[in-house]
Order: structure tokens, then C-alpha cells, then sequence
């Protein structure tokens, strides 16, 4: 007999936090499940980890190197049994009744096919974040599409589960991206279902050193996202606000170029984005900037970054 729930679980190189995850899944009170292990090429000490895990509802599935989670979530679901697919990341941690409740309310709710939970952000010692203590995000439920599109609220990966036909009808993740994955999922999964809500903190979600992946190509797939929901039947409502991001996206994009010193990649990014962001005034100063910063002399440059530095370092030295 299939098991209810599917856990999928990527992993590349994160054996302290690994261990973590994989063992807040073997605490769950919710017990019929199969998790599935989906490695991204991991190291010779990961990979001994990973085969001495000894539980009959365990699979791990090898495999070659992409360096995009889209592509080891997929492949993990492609071999997924269960009438639900819950997703964990490697370094984040369920508490133990999360599937517990979860799949309870789901079951409530036969017409929502996936739903998700609050979420903590914390550090590697479990302890709540600066941000997590001054923000927090609304858990609304039902039709969301509008609400995700907005950025009214934030779902994170291993807060969600979703009917495994649900996955497979919206084609799972777009491989195409390297990053943003997860926001593109959750817009299609909106766009055919309403969602069910726990509002309670069953998930915690954690920062740490290890994150990969850059602000360039992070900006780079949130524009081709965006980009989506413009091309999308029955969105014409959104178009303005989701204009007004993409604004933003390629601000943030000319930016980080600059940062990085790509002072053409900056200035490029600047001049096909106008044609579709002229009309918003924050572009305009936000480009300008941009512009003085990507043209300025090099001495210039260092001189501010290290000015900020200083700032921020005597900002933090503060009582």
C-alpha cells in the first residue's frame, strides 16, 4: 500500500545541518510516509551518511551534479508513491507534529490540494533571527494567486505540502531556473487550487553561512517569474503591479552587477529595462545611482564600500 506522504528532501555537501533535517523527519508523530533523499553529487562524507541510514521507508536517489534544486526535487518526484508530497530542505528542521496537523487539515479541506504553515527563521543554534523578531508574515489561505503576486505573504519550501496529481498537473519545478523555483511553483499551484493555512510555527527555516547561489542570478529568475505571470491567461489585473516589480527586479539586478564591479553588465541591464520602466519614478533614482556608482572611477568606489564598512561596523559597536 502507498504510503500518504512522499518527503522529498535535496541535499548537496550539508552534512552537520543534513543530519538535522533527516532526523526531525524520523520524529514526526505522523508515521506513514516515505522520504526520499535526492542527492546533488555530494561528497564522500555525505555519501557515507546517506548509506548508512537504515529505515525501509528510506531511498536515497544519486545523483549527478546540477547545483539546481528544481532538477533533485523533480527527479525525487518522479518517484514519489504518496497522495501527498511534503518538501524539506537540508538545512531546515519540521517540528514533530507538523505532518501530524497538517495532513489532518488537509483532510478537512478535500477541495485545497496543498496548504502550508508558518515558519520561524533561525539561526544554526535554533534561535529565532533579528528579522524573525520584528517581522512576520500573514498565513492567509483559499485563492492566494493575487496575494503571491503582490508579495502579501512568504511560503517556505519546507513548510508546504501538496496533492502529488496537483504536482504532476502544474508540471513541478521549472528546471529553467537555478533559483526562484519555489515562488514559480507555488504561483501555479495557486492558480489551480485554493490553499490550506496553519498558523502555527511548524516549520523552521535557517540561516546560516552555507547558502548558495547569488543576488544576480536570484534577480535574474525573479524577472523570468514575473515575466510569467505577464504572459499568463486571466492576470491582465496584476499587469501594473507586476510591471512595478519587474522595475524593482531590474534595479536590484543593474545593482548587483555593479557591485560586483561588472560596471557593463550594470549599465546594460539599465538600458533594456527602461523601455518597460520609464514610467516608474523609483526607476529613474534608482538608476541614476546606479549609474554615478557603475561610472564612478574605481578609487571612488573602494573609498565608499569602505566608508559603509566602517559605518556599519561602528553603527553595530552601539548600545
Amino acid at each position: 500500500m502507498p504510503p500518504a506522504v512522499s518527503i522529498i528532501v535535496p541535499t548537496f555537501n550539508r552534512l552537520k545541518l543534513l543530519r538535522r533535517s533527516i532526523a526531525s523527519v524520523f520524529e514526526q508523530t505522523f508515521e506513514d510516509w516515505e522520504l526520499l533523499i535526492a542527492d546533488d553529487g555530494s561528497g564522500a562524507d555525505a555519501r557515507a551518511y546517506l548509506e548508512a541510514l537504515d529505515d525501509p521507508r528510506l531511498r536515497v536517489l544519486w545523483l549527478p551534479h546540477s547545483g539546481r534544486p528544481a532538477v533533485a526535487r523533480n527527479a525525487a518526484l518522479r518517484e514519489a508513491k504518496g497522495e501527498y508530497v511534503a518538501f524539506l530542505d537540508s538545512d531546515d528542521l519540521w517540528m514533530p507534529s507538523k505532518l501530524q496537523i497538517q495532513m489532518a487539515s488537509l483532510r478537512r479541506h478535500a477541495g485545497r490540494r496543498w496548504g502550508y504553515t508558518r515558519f520561524v527563521l533561525v539561526d544554526e543554534s535554533g534561535n529565532p533571527t533579528d528579522w524573525q523578531r520584528t517581522r512576520s508574515w500573514p498565513v492567509p489561505d483559499g485563492w492566494i494567486f493575487d496575494k503571491l503576486v503582490r508579495s502579501e505573504t512568504v511560503i517556505a519550501v519546507p513548510s508546504v505540502v501538496a496533492s502529488r496529481r496537483l504536482l504532476e498537473q502544474v508540471g513541478g519545478f521549472d528546471e529553467d531556473l537555478v533559483m526562484c523555483e519555489d515562488y514559480d511553483l507555488w504561483l501555479k499551484l495557486a492558480a489551480h487550487s485554493e490553499v490550506d493555512t496553519i498558523d502555527e510555527p511548524c516549520t523552521l527555516v535557517t540561516r546560516h553561512a552555507e547558502h548558495s547561489g547569488s543576488e544576480v542570478t536570484s534577480f535574474q529568475d525573479c524577472a523570468r517569474v514575473f515575466e510569467k505571470v505577464l504572459r499568463a491567461r486571466g492576470t491582465e489585473h496584476l499587469h501594473s503591479i507586476v510591471r512595478e516589480k519587474l522595475a524593482e527586479v531590474a534595479l536590484g539586478l543593474a545593482r548587483s552587477h555593479a557591485a560586483r564591479g561588472d560596471r557593463m553588465s550594470a549599465l546594460r541591464t539599465l538600458i533594456s529595462s527602461a523601455r518597460h520602466c520609464w514610467r516608474y519614478p523609483q526607476w529613474w533614482v534608482g538608476a541614476l545611482r546606479t549609474t554615478a556608482y557603475a561610472l564612478a572611477p574605481q578609487t571612488v568606489v573602494e573609498a565608499a564600500r569602505k566608508y559603509r564598512s566602517v559605518r556599519r561596523a561602528h553603527s553595530g559597536a552601539q548600545p
